[in-house]
């Protein structure tokens, strides 16, 4: 019996995994560091996730320019753009650790943000590498293994870093500024692909009348949800661990890591889930991993107890996330790709600020079992769309 092999796909589609696999270690990197560095510089401990939220509002502001600075540049110079922010936040974060500054500290998450913004349009770029829509599951899972790749990377320099330098978590943003360079020499290996006049002659729709299709109202829905849960609970999950819970640094650092393999690894069978299950019991089922992620959490605080949490806390993300980004595709025509793909990060990723913004507020104010409960409703919301994509799937949707 032969053995099976993967997918011929385009070089770009690789190239663009590699880079996302090094861009997206400052995410997981500040995931371990901003918060307890926060927590070190911030003026009250209510404000320490507050570097965490700025990571978010930078992504979901710069959302309002970036897909029409890449429509305008086009991708790869564009994204030059992205990895300069990176840079210029890597240094802002080391002097903030050395000067003991919360405000540079501040502009640092921002700084990243926006090049997190660039790194998440790459995904619309592999995407528009391959013809078939059949093959959207595979693109993704290539993609989300640059993720995964990530969740080892960042967390481990952000632990390596904390003391090469006198100053504690600045020699963390010196080692992850090494990896963005890495990111951009594979980069220079992306081709841009040749502008071509639309086969599409009919005329693009008013971005409202889009808006307001049910498919793309699931799709924003799905991942905004998704990523709303994810930050509220893991931008605390440090702070709680290590800071109101005593446990060691190294466990804390064990469980983001795990958190964000759970968050990408399912992606190497998504192409297979998405044919077997379809996208709403696929995202039915994130949804379902979010109730028990409460469930666990408030059983206790004990290192099992958050192991288990943000395991699937990741995975149901990882549903969510995919199966919104699967459909968002089949919701507009090629004209209007540019800005419905940034009207569609922008409501996930204000979303994702607001929750990011709010959960150490509601950490110090309310403890860990309340912050918890808040996100039933959420849990119940995301239920909800997969219901109703279950009403409203058509052969394109599953064939997604």
């Amino acid at each position: 019996m032969p053995l099976p092999t993967l997918p011929r796909l385009p070089t770009n589609v690789w190239v663009l995994a590699v880079t996302q696999a090094f861009g997206m270690s400052t995410v997981s990197m500040m995931a371990l560091v901003a918060g307890l560095l926060g927590t070190t510089l911030a003026p009250t401990p209510k404000l320490a996730t507050l570097p965490t939220a700025m990571i978010v509002i930078g992504t979901a502001s710069s959302m309002l320019w970036v897909p029409f600075l890449l429509q305008a540049w086009g991708r790869k110079r564009g994204t030059l753009v992205g990895f300069a922010a990176a840079f210029l936040a890597c240094g802002l974060g080391a002097a903030a650790a050395v000067r003991g500054s919360f405000p540079l500290l501040l502009a640092c998450g921002y700084g990243m943000g926006i090049g997190i913004a660039f790194w998440q349009q790459l995904r619309f770029a592999a995407l528009e590498s391959v013809d078939d829509p059949q093959r959207y599951g595979t693109v993704l899972a290539v993609m989300m293994m640059g993720g995964l790749t990530s969740a080892f990377l960042g967390p481990e320099m952000g632990a390596l870093g904390r003391d090469l330098w006198p100053q504690a978590f600045a020699g963390s943003f010196l080692l992850v500024a090494g990896l963005l360079a890495l990111g951009l020499i594979a980069f220079q290996f992306f081709q841009e692909p040749p502008r071509q006049a639309s086969t599409d002659r009919s005329e693009a729709r008013p971005l409202r009348v889009i808006a307001r299709s049910p498919r793309f109202l699931i799709a924003a829905g799905s991942a905004a949800v998704g990523f709303a849960v994810m930050s509220f609970v893991m931008t605390a999950t440090p702070i709680n661990m290590h800071e109101l819970c005593g446990i060691e640094l190294a466990d804390t650092k064990r469980v983001i890591q795990a958190h964000i393999i759970a968050m990408f690894a399912p992606s190497l069978a998504s192409s297979w889930l998405m044919s077997r299950f379809g996208l709403s019991r696929m995202m039915a089922m994130g949804a379902g991993m979010f109730g028990v992620v409460v469930l666990i959490g408030l059983l206790g605080q004990e290192l099992m107890h958050f192991w288990g949490s943000l395991l699937l806390l990741g995975i149901g993300w990882n549903f969510l996330f995919v199966g919104g980004t699967a459909l968002l595709p089949t919701c507009y025509r090629p004209s209007e790709k540019f800005k419905v793909q940034a009207l569609n990060d922008v409501i996930v990723f204000s979303t994702q600020a607001i929750a990011s913004l709010s959960a150490g507020w509601f950490l110090f104010s309310y403890g860990w079992n309340i912050m918890l409960f808040t996100c039933m409703p959420l849990v119940l919301a995301a239920w909800g769309l997969a219901r109703w994509l279950r009403r409203v799937e058509d052969p394109q949707t599953r064939s997604a």
